[in-house]
């Protein structure tokens, strides 16, 4: 049974296409997710066939008989209601009946509430209210008679989560809804949609969430909707098989047009009408092989700066706001290399940590040193605040006019946001022209531009596409300094981290060594007993948790007083200023070596070059290690 169909949609923003005679269905049952690139059209296209904006050519159908709840980026509120009542406020049968029963109530009026009674009883709505404060509450929504003024922008989008989940619709229709959720809440949400036998169609970037909810994956590329029949990992397959026959068909049709292209040439300006048809079957293959595209691949290589051995130490961290304890005498020294993920329920205190550790807070007690060396590059969740009439090239020359990359080569603002996916158009494009996706690409190019060593990213994967986000884990797994991670995107924060920082409530912090999924299966395999019972703290405490320690548990003991740091020497300096030049250039001379050598030679000089590079590797490390002894009195 056909639920929804859209036939020859074509939207289109100002000279730019978005998509052309795009014909797509949805049937019963069917859990289907849009994918594609930022920028390529999903939102525009999930509002067109939501109803919630027109297209500019084509037709969307709705099967008559079905309801249907939608779930846009940015729900609006009357901001006079409480969350209860604008979660009440939602379309539904059962919601009908509910208010008409509280409004017979407030009214006196005993006819109608012995109507609304009959009607509650046949609806079987008399637990209604307590489902939407259990849904509300499993989506991190506690007080539901909070007015809808005083919350976030996350807030609100689990709000309207939950209003569109309570009305059970035929159809349900969600924009990202994983976003500004956390770990716990998308487990609930995730297993909602799964023992829901309803009908299905979102936007995500999620891909455990993906992989586990879908049937069906339809990406948006180049103006074109591929469908594939099958969960993510099945899609991937069949994607990479498509691009693979897509590459093999141009390379053929590209040789077709260089020889046709030489036969046009060869043609005298006044051609005969009997070769016409060959004129027009070439004028097709011009325009077949110039439309075809290579997306490009985000380049994130760029220079790191060097880290010391001193890092960061966290001492006795106390923080409180009003009588919420967020963190409780909390310990911990970062070390080379570190990689942490940050989890807990929202409103435990994440965010604020964060904030300590880069002093954007100040803690209420404890101590924070960070090392002379440490850059940190913050990625906050919320967005850089921009001037929408600025162009984008301009934003970035604000920042620099040129940048160093990994290997040593100077790049321009302008090549710099090519190697970050946007073309010579995009660049001088206002921000405001920018989609959500391309504005988190650009506010990460902003933060990885001054190479820092120690990167702190909160909700990093918000708003990027899937290609983005496995560019941005490749580069992460082989960043030479500090990684502390906040995120929803359990795929991401598996493959990158070692061990996670648990915020548990009461200011108390569990260092679990493993990624999320390591942490969830041992607590999951936890007894399941009262926190408070003595029972339930013995076994928490058990042989199994001695794999999880709670860093507040073992809290350092005083140290003694520093010594006073030493002044470098001018000389000293002089000579840290110089270590870094010269390593440079060992660097660089051992990849035009390994270039050479690469390239093939004559037997002694492949001898001669290898011999080169090992020279060369002993010169870098030990000019590096008398770096790093230097870096401690900078």
């Amino acid at each position: 049974m056909n639920f929804l169909s859209a036939e020859n949609l074509t939207k289109t923003y100002g000279d730019r296409t978005l998509f052309r005679n795009l014909t797509f269905g949805v049937n019963r049952g069917d859990k289907v997710a849009i994918v594609g690139a930022n920028g390529s059209g999903k939102t525009t296209l999930l509002s067109i066939l939501a109803g919630a904006m027109p297209p500019d050519a084509g037709v969307v159908s709705q099967r008559k008989d079905i309801t249907v709840g939608y779930l846009d980026q940015q729900p609006e509120f009357d901001n006079a209601l409480t969350v209860m009542e604008a979660v009440l406020a939602g379309e539904s049968a059962q919601l009908d009946a509910v208010r008409a029963y509280e409004h017979a109530l407030a009214t006196d009026d005993h006819a109608a509430l012995e109507r609304a009674m009959v009607q509650m009883e046949k609806l079987e709505a008399w637990d209604y209210e307590s489902q939407i404060r259990q849904m509300l509450g499993e989506l991190g929504i506690q007080d539901v008679n909070q007015p809808v003024s005083s919350l976030s922008g996350g807030q609100r989008k689990r709000v309207a989560l939950a209003r569109v989940l309570i009305q059970a619709p035929d159809l349900l229709i969600l924009d990202e809804p994983t976003n500004h959720l956390d770990l716990e809440a998308i487990e609930y949400l995730e297993n909602h949609l799964n023992t829901n036998n309803g009908t299905l169609l979102m936007v995500s970037h999620d891909r455990y969430f993906l992989d586990r909810v879908c049937n069906q994956i339809a990406e948006l590329d180049g103006g074109q909707l591929y469908t594939y029949k099958g969960n993510y990992a099945y899609f991937l397959e069949k994607k990479d098989e498509r691009e693979t026959a897509a590459a093999s068909e141009l390379a053929k049709d590209r040789n077709t047009f260089r020889r046709e292209l030489e036969w046009m040439r060869r043609q005298p300006k006044a051609r005969g009408t009997k070769a016409q048809y060959r004129v027009d079957a070439f004028e097709d293959l011009k325009e077949k092989t110039s439309g075809k595209r290579n997306d490009g691949e985000l380049d994130l290589n760029l220079r790191m700066t060097r880290l010391g051995s001193k890092i960061l130490e966290v001492e006795n961290l106390s923080k409180r706001f009003g009588d919420k304890v967020l963190l409780d005498h909390f310990n911990y020294t970062f070390k080379r290399l570190d990689r942490v993920g940050l989890i807990g329920k929202n409103g435990m205190g994440k965010t604020t940590l964060m904030n300590m550790l880069t002093g954007q807070l100040r803690p209420d007690s404890g101590k924070i040193t960070t090392g002379g060396t440490v850059k940190f590059g913050y990625y906050t969740q919320t967005e850089l605040d921009l001037p929408e009439n600025q162009r984008v090239i301009d934003v970035v020359q604000d920042v620099a006019e040129v940048m160093k990359l990994a290997n040593g080569d100077t790049v321009t603002a302008t090549q710099l946001l090519s190697r970050f996916l946007f073309d010579r158009s995009k660049q001088y494009d206002f921000v405001a022209k920018l989609s959500g996706g391309e504005k988190r690409r650009l506010q990460l190019l902003l933060v990885l531009v001054q190479n820092p060593n120690f990167l702190i990213l909160d909700e990093p994967t918000n708003d990027l596409d899937i290609t983005t986000l496995n560019v941005l884990e490749d580069f992460l797994l082989n960043f030479a300094g500090c990684v502390l991670i906040v995120t929803h995107d359990r795929y991401f924060m598996d493959r990158l981290v070692d061990h996670v920082f648990v915020l548990e409530g009461e200011g108390k912090v569990r260092d679990y060594p493993g990624n999320y999924t390591d942490y969830r299966e041992w607590r999951d395999s936890q007894p399941k007993t009262t926190a408070s019972s003595p029972q339930a703290k013995s076994s928490a405490n058990g042989a199994k948790n001695q794999t999880a320690t709670a860093v507040v548990s073992q809290p350092v003991a005083p140290a003694s007083a520093p010594a006073a740091k030493r002044k470098p020497s001018y000389k000293e300096i002089r000579e840290y200023e110089a270590l870094e030049k010269e390593i440079e250039s060992l660097e660089q001379r051992k990849s035009e070596v390994l270039g050479l050598l690469n390239a093939g030679g004559h037997h002694e000089q492949l001898t001669a070059w290898a011999r080169e590079i090992e020279q060369l590797d002993l010169a870098i490390a030990d000019k590096s290690d008398r770096w790093l002894e230097l870096a401690e009195y900078m």
